[in-house]
């Protein structure tokens, strides 16, 4: 039996196939592009998230050569946050408002108001942030009232692909926290939430956990896909959740960190840790009876590859480096801050800015790299204190996936910033993969996710922390706490300055 994962991400859906033992049987993907209508805005149809499903399913199935009723069940995941507003037929009202949707911080205001701040955080895990769902709906009600007025039905990008598939509403219990119109330790709709936003509960799906089956496929959409009518189809997750099945960290103690344009600590609690400044995302996981604490770092790999294009264009990442390997840990005392594009996590700030600290004539080229990689490391770790701080006293084991994992040097220099155990895992596919994985959970190849995880993830690398490094690096990061609360008055008022040029 095979069992398929579909991905709705903001720029491509992809479909993913696996075997019973979790190989990766076939992989197809469509791309498509988002709306920048106004400044700060966001938004894409949800038409070609359909479209791009249809193509890519009927793609996948040809490219492993499987016959439709090999296929045993329907996993699905993708971008968080979206807001898709339905009407009482089920038709789209209004483009999706997307997840880096930035022009709701007056909602967000409102959300802190009415409910309060230190309240809202402990119902729901979470700061409001433009980000996220509810402060689009409040948004959609001040600004669209025609719209409001006929909306119906609230879903998040990959539910409107399900309400295509099955003609189901539903959710899972990981993205719908993502909306923050839960109550996080009671992984429900919050009654109380939604009555202090006067938003009707009528309006959210069902919530489930990310292994239960929300629906079949109708004849209508496996006509269109080329999927088997009655088709199981689970609940899945947000991609991030999904990430971390997909990695194998639905444990306690098993960190996944996600080193991409942006870096993601994603750590697998037992009970719903919430921090209680909100300078972490609390959520619930893809595992039933799971959460999951999450930090993110706007600019990991995206440090690098600024670097990289600013001033050794053409550069393959290989020789730029290679240097790097033989400067000390700590780069002669060279420190470099990532906030290139602001930054989230710990420092929810949009005009924090990035720069080189220390710099000498001693410095060289390959000083400046691995101070990047240093840098990048340091605002990882953010993530790791605020954790401890919140009560997760338990992180094990580091599984590291990205494009940035691919450097044997920055994983080094990783395990030797955090002090623990860096592991690279056999699966590369990301959140598609957990889908897939929760698909065969929910149709009953695998008993729970945990056996699911065993079963398909392996360990193919480890990197140990050098404690000599470690040493250096629990100094110099000391150091580098520092520099955000001194630089943060100069960070505003040279992006004052940049407005006015």
């Amino acid at each position: 039996m095979y069992f398929l994962g579909i991905d709705v991400s903001t720029t491509a859906t992809k479909a993913l196939l696996i075997d019973s033992a979790g190989h990766v049987a076939a992989v197809a993907a469509t791309e498509y592009s988002f709306e920048t209508p106004h400044p700060l805005w966001s938004e894409q149809h949800p038409d070609l998230w359909w479209e791009a499903t249809q193509k890519s399913i009927r793609l996948v199935i040809d490219k492993s050569g499987l016959d439709a009723a090999q296929i045993g069940g329907v996993g699905l995941t993708g971008q968080m946050h979206g807001l898709v507003l339905l009407d009482q037929a089920g038709t789209v009202l209004r483009p999706a408002i997307l997840w880096n949707d930035q022009r709701t911080q007056a909602q967000c205001d409102e959300i802190h108001r009415r409910i309060g701040r230190e309240k809202f955080i402990q119902i729901t895990g979470n700061v409001a942030l433009p980000g996220f769902t509810a402060p689009k709906i409040l948004w959609v009600r001040e600004n669209e009232p025609e719209v409001f007025a006929r909306a119906a039905q609230v879903l998040l990008p990959k539910d409107y692909v399900r309400f295509r598939l099955t003609g189901t509403l539903a959710m899972d219990k990981a993205d719908g926290a993502g909306t923050v119109l839960m109550d996080l330790r009671k992984r429900d709709w919050s009654d109380e939430v939604l009555a202090a936003l006067d938003l009707p509960r009528a309006w959210l799906p069902p919530l489930y956990e990310g292994p239960q089956v929300t629906g079949v496929l109708t004849a209508e959409a496996a006509a269109a896909t080329g999927l088997k009518p009655g088709t199981p189809v689970v609940a899945g997750g947000g991609d991030q959740a999904a990430q971390a099945v997909g990695v194998g960290a639905v444990r306690e103690g098993i960190v996944a960190l996600t080193l991409g344009t942006s870096g993601v600590v994603f750590a697998t609690t037992d009970g719903a840790f919430i921090e209680p400044e909100g300078r972490l995302h609390a959520f619930c996981h893809s595992v039933p009876g799971k959460w999951h604490l999450m930090g993110v770092m706007l600019s990991a790999g995206g440090s690098l590859r600024w670097y990289r294009d600013a001033f050794t264009p053409g550069m393959g990442y290989d020789e730029l480096l290679a240097p790097a390997a033989g400067v000390p840990a700590g780069s002669d005392g060279l420190i470099f801050l990532p906030y290139l594009t602001g930054e989230r996590t710990p420092y929810p700030d949009p005009l924090a800015r990035g720069a080189f600290v220390g710099l000498t004539v001693r410095h060289g080229m390959a000083h400046c790299t691995r101070a990047v990689l240093e840098g990048v490391a340091f605002g990882l770790r953010d993530s790791f204190g605020l954790m401890k701080a919140a009560g997760l006293a338990k992180i094990g084991q580091v599984r590291v996936s990205g494009g940035g994992a691919q450097s044997a040097l920055w994983r080094q220099v990783l395990a030797d910033v955090f002090g623990a155990e860096l592991v690279t895992v056999n699966t590369a596919e990301g959140a598609a993969y957990g889908a897939a994985l929760l698909a065969g959970v929910g149709t009953g190849q695998w008993p729970d996710v945990e056996s699911a995880c065993e079963t398909a993830v392996q360990l193919t690398g480890r990197v140990s922390p050098r404690q000599e490094n470690a040493r250096v690096y629990d100094r110099l990061y000391a150091q580098y706490r520092e520099l955000y609360p001194a630089l943060k008055p100069i960070f505003t008022q040279l992006s004052s300055t940049s407005e006015t040029n």
